[in-house]
């Protein structure tokens, strides 16, 4: 049996790093959200030991947005996701609607990712998504958790969608679009999971980044013209476009370092600056 006290060190995914109010800059926070698996920093000011704030990789993308109309912001944001190859159909877990809610979290646990798609078995048509904010949700309902090797997922997806319709509109009265609701960890305001946030290949990363910004979704699915998945988007990957070039080699596209490098003759390989 697993103590208590144990718990916790298995679920400290991602390591903890303040920035400083006073010094910091947004360099500094695209630096730590790309070097590091980090979904939120906490805001300290940097001569007394407290916290005055939250970042969250969605609040960085809605400031990137504000650069939008700017030239070298949409020499970048106007490409479509196809020319970033943000990942492929493996990179984006799968469960089928007709397994169980215990086999989804078994498998979004596993995995370590934001969401799961929910798919049709025979049509492998995306219908829904479990994403590991929706576990505040399972928990709050004790017929579901308790039950959770005997449901299907898509009853989970399908039962949520009344409360959540409620919550939504009173969270949306309050402050769906305050920078207080955008740093909200648990926020109710979301998609609802038989509505998962999607995107075509050929959008724009533009489109993609205020899609995301104005559901508050931390990831997304690609889908084909059949409405199969094949990929996703998380907001680090929008993130790591803007961040110096090379921290992740799985990304491969237009990012701003890569363009302002290229015109002083310079690029990066393997990790290494490399000057012409």
């Amino acid at each position: 049996m697993q103590q208590v006290a144990d718990m916790p060190k298995s679920f400290v995914w991602q390591p903890f790093f303040p920035v400083h109010l006073e010094v910091d800059t947004l360099l500094h926070i695209l630096l730590l959200m790309s070097k590091h698996p980090l979904h939120v920093l906490p805001v300290a000011q940097q001569f007394e030991s407290k916290d005055v704030h939250l970042i969250t990789q969605n609040a960085i993308v809605h400031l990137l947005l504000q650069s939008s109309g700017l030239e070298w912001f949409d020499s970048i944001t106007n490409k479509t996701l196809s020319e970033f190859r943000f990942g492929n159909g493996d990179s984006a877990c799968q469960v089928y609607s007709d397994q169980n809610i215990a086999e989804a979290l078994e498998t979004l646990w596993r995995n370590r990712t934001a969401a799961v798609a929910v798919v049709e078995r025979g049509t492998r048509q995306l219908v829904g998504t479990v994403r590991r904010r929706d576990i505040y949700l399972l928990l709050d309902d004790d017929e579901f958790f308790t039950n959770r090797r005997s449901r299907t997922v898509a009853e989970l997806v399908s039962a949520r969608l009344n409360k959540e319709e409620e919550e939504e509109q009173e969270q949306e009265i309050q402050d769906h679009y305050s920078v207080a609701g955008s740093l909200r960890l648990r926020d109710k305001c979301l998609p609802r999971m038989n509505s998962p946030v999607t995107h075509q290949k050929t959008d724009s990363l533009k489109q993609a980044m205020k899609k995301m910004v104005d559901t508050r979704s931390e990831s997304s699915f690609l889908v084909d013209g059949s409405g199969r998945v094949c990929g996703m988007l998380t907001l680090r990957d929008i993130i790591l476009v803007f961040a110096p070039p090379g921290v992740d080699s799985r990304i491969d596209g237009g990012s701003f370092f890569d363009s302002v490098l290229e015109q002083v003759g310079a690029r990066v390989g393997n990790g290494t600056l490399i000057c012409k």
